[in-house]
């Protein structure tokens, strides 16, 4: 049986602590109960939190207006968070952070989430404290700065803003894909270990490991393919890392 969406919560009083205008989050939540807890926890360390309880408003919301951050529930009464994730992934909101949110948690289906573009995947039932701790440090992320490498190596060609050409083609990247490419493009033909690679775009404090890696390299050979299903540029040396050839 469909459920309600859930209704915004009272405004409450913004913690704020964050300078600036407040982070724009776009919550995808059917369970009424959760998303009160999840608008009310954000809201009081003052984020500005927009609340939907179907897939078809979250896509409204994205057509209408700009979000900072997206928190994404799987199972939802006309369709799957994931699938919203992979269209994100593949359209003008690529680089979007987005914070997967759902009762499933089994490692197989973290990793079909990174896998289809997360940025991170917490399980529920979660921690208040460790939902803010996290979406802080995405947003923290996402603010960061890339440093290009040098102009062109092995077919890549690096353009202002941290766009990506491969072969003269516009790489479609999300942020991890793109920082991955990145730290690979800085050091061609030098073998780079996971845990430099989870470092380097993850941060030193990132809740994340070596399957994580893994996942976003898959994502970004599967790329790379479709511009060149001939070439393989980024070559795995096991149990060591990875490295551009």
């Amino acid at each position: 049986m469909n459920r309600p969406p859930p209704s915004t919560p009272a405004a409450v009083p913004h913690a704020s602590g964050i300078p600036g205008t407040a982070p724009r989050v776009l919550l995808l939540e059917d369970d009424p109960a959760i998303a009160q807890t999840v608008c009310f926890v954000l809201e009081r360390e003052g984020f500005r939190v927009q609340p939907c309880g179907w897939l078809h408003e979250a896509r409204a919301q994205l057509a209408a207006g700009a979000a900072d951050l997206a928190i994404l529930d799987v199972g939802l009464p006309d369709g799957n968070g994931l699938d919203l994730c992979r269209e994100l992934r593949q359209g003008p909101h690529a680089r979007l952070p987005v914070l997967v949110l759902s009762a499933r948690s089994e490692e197989g289906d973290k990793v079909l989430g990174l896998e289809l573009g997360a940025d991170d995947y917490l399980a529920k039932p979660f921690s208040p404290r460790e939902l803010v701790a996290r979406v802080r440090a995405l947003l923290r992320r996402a603010q960061a700065p890339l440093e290009p490498p040098a102009p062109t190596v092995a077919g890549f060609s690096v353009e202002a803003g941290s766009r990506v050409r491969f072969h003269g083609e516009l790489l479609p990247l999300t942020r991890r894909e793109l920082g991955l490419l990145l730290c690979l493009l800085e050091a061609p033909r030098r073998i780079l270990t996971r845990e430099h690679l989870l470092d380097a775009v993850w941060g030193m404090d990132a809740d994340s490991g070596d399957r994580t890696v893994d996942t976003h390299i898959k994502t970004l050979r599967a790329k790379l393919r479709q511009v060149r299903p001939d070439l393989d540029p980024i070559r795995t040396h096991r149990g060591m890392g990875y490295s551009l050839e």
